[in-house]
């Protein structure tokens, strides 16, 4: 999977959040650590999204924009 972060560089290091999964951000000293600590967050956070939902019926639907 694929997901758009946003990366912000303050004096302590770098922030990184994920715009399509609101809550879920990380940081890092580096850019590239911040990265990598994203890629753990969304892991957890669909994780913790999937037990969630178990249970519940999907369904997929189309949007055009």
């Amino acid at each position: 999977m694929r997901y758009k972060v946003a990366l912000l560089k303050s004096e302590e290091g770098f922030s990184v959040s994920v715009p399509g999964l609101p809550g879920c951000w990380s940081q890092g000293a580096t850019e590239e650590e911040a990265l990598e600590n994203i890629k753990d967050a969304i892991r957890d956070y669909l994780a913790v999204v999937e037990t969630q939902l178990q249970g519940a019926e999907f369904r997929q639907i189309e949007v055009t924009v």
